[in-house]
Order: C-alpha cells, then sequence, then structure tokens
C-alpha cells in the first residue's frame, strides 16, 4: 500500500460494475481504497497485474472463458505477492471452493455494499482468508454444534475475530492493548484446540456464533 491506500486490480467483463465500483470506493473509503487497473479479459489478468503492480486484485468468477478461476491462478503464478479476492453474483458455492483451490485468499458476493468492502480488502491484505458466513456454514455442511463453554469477553473476542476486525479495532473495542488482544487471541486459541484463526472461525460458525453477515477468517 501506498500511504495507506489500497491499490485494487479489477478483472470484469461488467464495465458499469467496474466503474460504478471506482466510484463508489473513492467516495465511500475516503480515498483510502482506488482501482489503479482493470480488465475485461481473463486472459489478460496476469499481465495487468503485473503491469499495475496492484495490492490485491478482485477478479469476477464469471468470466469468458479462460475464466475467473483460470485468471486467478495465472495472477498468482506471475505475481505471487499480490493477493486475490473473487466476486461473484451466484449463491452456487461451486466457484468459490474453486477459486480457493486456485489460490484466492477470499471470496466476497458481489451484491455486497461499497462501504461494507474495505474491512475485507484490508483483512485479506493483513493475511486473512474471507468467507461469507452462510457460505462457511455450507461448505461445513451440516453438524452438530459443538459445545463451546466460553466468558464473555472469550465470546466478544471470538465474535471480533469473526467479524474480520483487525488488532487495532479489536483492541479499541475491547479497551484493551494490542499487545493484550494478540495475547488474548493465542489463550483463545489454545483453549478452542485450534491452530490457527481459520479453524476458530469455522468453529464460531458451527457454534452458531456468526450472524448471516460477511466474516472473516485468518491464518
Amino acid at each position: 500500500m501506498t500511504n495507506g491506500t489500497v491499490r485494487l486490480a479489477v478483472v470484469d467483463d461488467h464495465p458499469l460494475f467496474v466503474r460504478g465500483l471506482a466510484l463508489l470506493l473513492a467516495s465511500t473509503t475516503d480515498g483510502r481504497a482506488e482501482v489503479v487497473g482493470s480488465t475485461c479479459d481473463a486472459a489478460g489478468a496476469a499481465a495487468l497485474v503485473s503491469r499495475c503492480v496492484p495490492d490485491l486484485a478482485l477478479v469476477d468468477l464469471h468470466m469468458p472463458p479462460p475464466g475467473g478461476a483460470r485468471a486467478i491462478a495465472a495472477i498468482r503464478r506471475t505475481s505471487p505477492r499480490v493477493r486475490v479476492l473473487a466476486m461473484s453474483g451466484s449463491t452456487d458455492p461451486a466457484p468459490a471452493v474453486e477459486a480457493l483451490r486456485c489460490g484466492a485468499e477470499g471470496y466476497l458476493p458481489k451484491s455486497s455494499e461499497p462501504e461494507e468492502l474495505l474491512p475485507p480488502l484490508l483483512a485479506v491484505l493483513d493475511g486473512w482468508a474471507v468467507l461469507p458466513g452462510p457460505l462457511l456454514r455450507q461448505l461445513l455442511g451440516p453438524t452438530r454444534r459443538p459445545e463451546v463453554h466460553l466468558d464473555e469477553e472469550e465470546r466478544r473476542l471470538l465474535r471480533a475475530v469473526a467479524a474480520g476486525l483487525g488488532t487495532v479495532e479489536i483492541a479499541e473495542r475491547l479497551h484493551t492493548s494490542e499487545r493484550t488482544v494478540k495475547r488474548m487471541t493465542a489463550a483463545l486459541l489454545r483453549k478452542l484446540r485450534v491452530t490457527n484463526r481459520v479453524e476458530a472461525a469455522a468453529l464460531a460458525g458451527r457454534a452458531g456464533l456468526l450472524d448471516e453477515e460477511t466474516h472473516l477468517a485468518g491464518r
């Protein structure tokens, strides 16, 4: 990022969506996110990313051949440091799963409001994986909800992690320091008997601690 601005490349075959996204991001994020390049050709996605060197590439999965998933794979091969976030207007989980397998760090529905996009974008750049709560639960499949015995502070922390808040935001919400948040998060992972934040968020979903909004899972 340059001066705290998230540089985005958009791979989407709907020019109106791209232009609208660029305008809305600029106005709703106070300039903290900007589109620095776009292409409507999935085959040219890797070249675009190499040329404009964004922090993050947004790739529509439903594009003409070779398609969004292959575009993601090509970007990952040629620009491994660039994070990739898949987007789709479909509720079918199959393309999202394929995108994750091709190297995307996450998936967001195209129905997301522009003002809701900045936190997930920043979270992906911070090393988190992004999935909507309903999709996460669908991928997990029907299972009996595990018993999670947490006190109120631990539950607040787990919900904040699942909601994609960064360390600074969690510290502000819990009225504590960033160092304390990191210590508390490590202790929470141990208590849940999981090894990373992805598993913690999945456990939160199975335990019914996620609502119907977009949630984030970090590594």
